[in-house]
């Protein structure tokens, strides 16, 4: 009974084996491939990071001026109550 897994071990262990060879082969791709994808950047990409900056720009321009006018308009009510 030992003698067939013993017979069966080397046809298990092949596409093992073929499988860990296709791995190493292909490896220094897929790790090229990766950092390209990671250092370079696609135009939806930068389109949207210009898009996620002014609308931040804006939102900070808004923030400024109502701040301004509630400025403003403290001041004018301390005027007037003075």
């Amino acid at each position: 009974m030992r003698i067939v897994p013993a017979l069966l071990l080397p046809f298990f262990l092949c596409g093992c084996v073929a499988q860990i060879a296709a791995d190493v082969v292909t490896a220094p791709f897929k790790v090229a491939g990766a950092v390209i994808d990671a250092t370079t950047t696609s135009q939806s990409e930068a389109d949207e990071k210009r898009g996620r900056e002014m609308r931040k720009s804006e939102e900070r321009q808004r923030k400024a001026e109502k701040k301004a006018t509630k400025e403003a308009r403290e001041q004018a009510d301390a005027r007037t109550n003075d």
